[in-house]
């Protein structure tokens, strides 16, 4: 496709989004009823599949990859999605489950749907999102657009200038418990479009397939799909509107997809918080994990959200009055630790270093650049240090653990070289 028609395309479906975002804004109660069509056109199918190819991800149970519909022709991919979704003859397939390790030493389970599926999902997101989002409330942060992870993890450091109890929350198996009739109903308060909610159902009860043996789902949306985290938004929006109009007195909610910190200023509110989070979530069919949701004192202990640490200490030097400071979290620098580790493991020997030098780099570019907010040079320069042991022992191995003078050569190579650093001096203490 020329690039003229992909910005016609993308410029196309900008405006639908657009008109779409600004009629459910002007009223509440709206209910759209004819959005099925706007699914299958061409430009919604196009932009859907180039964002869907950006993601990347793995072939699902067909075997199917984007390089092979690459290879084969895009055009006629799409057309065909187009003509099953028209004649209503489109039927999902089950979703691939694999396992991938959590931080914890847990397992946490991913579902892969096929290529096909998730062209069709990202194009029912972009026609259906715009009409929740002009609803959601502000509180929210997770997987929406112009809205990010940092935006929130400001958002809990403002708020604790005054807040001083946090009920640091845990929702138990979220996308494992999320019951499908009541998700239903609550994307039909919005779309009473029945060929739209019938897809949504069908991707819901597709199943899935473990180990070669396939599982029904009777609740629960797999993670890793791409409507998932909007209809992961629809439903946890009960929570942030009760609380807006309903709670909100007793402290700040932020909630980024299923993980969610309220703080308050006094210890009183927060129980009362907590108490009024478990009910509301009951209603929604969750539970908060018992071991892990727990009301913290911010003077006295922390808590980490999105990969942070948040404690109240004091200004520099031990002097001044308490204020919030902000942290990489001690399971992110234990993340990063163990990825440096195998960036540089002895199963890279016959790597040139040059290579090796430029695959850490990326990894450093990116952990700096989400991290550097906050007050984190003194981990930012442990992670340094590790970074140069870890590379003078992969540099040693490769020149041969005998041989003379390898500290001294191990110095020249490092300063000439240009290996990235964690910490940048004048980035840190901005939180302060």
């Amino acid at each position: 496709m020329h690039a003229s028609n992909r910005q016609q395309h993308l410029l196309k479906s900008r405006q639908l989004q657009r008109a779409l975002y600004r009629a459910a804004k002007r009223s509440r109660t709206r209910r759209f009823h004819a959005l099925y069509d706007r699914i299958y056109r061409p430009d919604i199918l196009w932009r859907a599949w180039v964002e869907v190819k950006a993601n990347g991800g793995q072939a699902g149970i067909d075997g199917v990859s984007i390089e092979s519909i690459e290879a084969a022709d895009v055009s006629a991919f799409l057309s065909g999605i187009a003509e099953e979704l028209k004649a209503k003859r489109y039927l999902p397939k089950a979703v691939l489950r694999v396992m991938i390790p959590k931080p914890d030493g847990g397992q946490r389970p991913l579902g892969i749907p096929t290529v096909r599926d998730r062209v069709v999902q990202q194009a029912c997101r972009i026609v259906v999102e715009p009409v929740f989002e002009a609803l959601f409330e502000n509180c929210s942060y997770g997987f929406r657009p112009k809205r990010s992870a940092r935006q929130a993890v400001e958002s809990v450091r403002e708020s604790l200038i005054r807040g001083w109890h946090v009920v640091d929350a845990d929702i138990q198996g979220f996308f494992d418990n999320i019951d499908h009739e009541l998700l239903l109903s609550l994307v039909g308060r919005r779309v009473s479009d029945r060929r739209v909610l019938k897809l949504i159902r069908q991707w819901l009860k597709a199943g899935v397939v473990a180990d070669g043996q396939y599982h029904r789902t009777e609740k629960g949306t797999p993670q890793g799909g791409v409507v998932s985290p909007l209809l992961a938004n629809i439903y946890l929006h009960v929570l942030d509107r009760y609380w807006t109009l309903e709670c909100c007195h007793l402290g700040k909610l932020v909630r980024y997809a299923d993980d969610f910190v309220i703080i308050c200023r006094h210890q009183s509110q927060a129980r009362q918080a907590l108490r009024e989070a478990t009910a509301l979530l009951a209603r929604l069919k969750l539970r908060l994990h018992p071991e892990k949701t727990r009301i913290v004192r911010t003077e006295h202990d922390g808590f980490d959200f999105l990969g942070f640490h948040f404690r109240k200490r004091r200004g520099r030097r031990g002097a001044g009055k308490l204020v919030p400071h902000v942290w990489p979290s001690a399971r992110s620098m234990k993340r990063v630790r163990a990825r440096l580790k195998e960036l540089t493991s002895s199963r890279w020997l016959r790597l040139p270093r040059g290579i090796m030098v430029r695959r850490l780099g990326e990894v450093i570019r990116g952990w700096r650049t989400y991290f550097l907010y906050g007050n984190g040079s003194k981990q930012f320069r442990s992670l340094d240090r590790y970074a140069r042991q870890r590379l003078r022992r992969f540099y040693g191995r490769q020149m041969g653990c005998r041989a003379r003078n390898i500290d001294a050569r191990f110095c020249r190579w490092y300063a000439t070289c240009k290996v990235e650093r964690f910490y940048r001096s004048g980035v840190f203490g901005r939180a302060s």
